[in-house]
């Protein structure tokens, strides 16, 4: 596989990150909000974000694994590193990189939601058009996608081309 065309520019996700950060800002004005990143995919992403929320927000991680060394999304979760804030009564946004099957998230979603937080919405900087295999209610996204295997801007191919400032199409050599 080689890196293809730019999907989604530097400018293009700068710009959307500033409109979603307004949106949260106003929505959870006066609220003790919790962004919760998913590693490792979005780290850049809450990076971005977190600095257009205008808000004294706190943030937290957690790692999961569902796809091993593949592309494709394995379907079997294991946590890696659980959250060290409590959630019970705070108000949580989750923020991705990339919702694609949306099992992972699903996940991650139910774990959280016998903590008991105030809430639970879900951010994202990508959502792949039609393919999740289980209904996801995303409050914040980014970009539709095709579903295309993209990378950059945190998203990765083995590991790699995390770095890319933008979302590129990965194509077949």
């Amino acid at each position: 596989m080689k890196v293809g065309s730019v999907l989604v520019s530097r400018e293009e996700i700068s710009a959307r990150l500033a409109e979603l950060g307004e949106q949260i800002t106003v929505d959870y004005a006066g609220k003790d909000l919790l962004l919760v990143a998913v590693l490792k995919g979005a780290f850049m992403v809450m990076a971005d974000l977190a600095r257009e929320i205008k808000l004294a927000v706190d943030i937290d991680f957690m790692a999961v694994s569902s796809y091993g060394h593949a592309t494709q999304t394995s379907g079997v979760v294991r946590i890696l590193k659980d959250l060290d804030s409590e959630i019970a009564g705070r108000h949580i946004l989750i923020v991705e990189d990339i919702i694609d099957s949306g099992l992972t998230l699903d996940y991650i979603r139910r774990n959280l939601e016998v903590r008991q937080p105030a809430s639970l919405e879900i951010a994202t900087l990508l959502l792949k058009k039609g393919i999740q295999r289980v209904p996801i209610h995303v409050k914040y996204v980014g970009f539709e996608i095709p579903p295309d295997f993209v990378i950059g801007y945190g998203l990765d191919l083995y590991g790699k081309m995390r770095n890319l400032p933008h979302v590129a199409v990965m194509v077949e050599d």
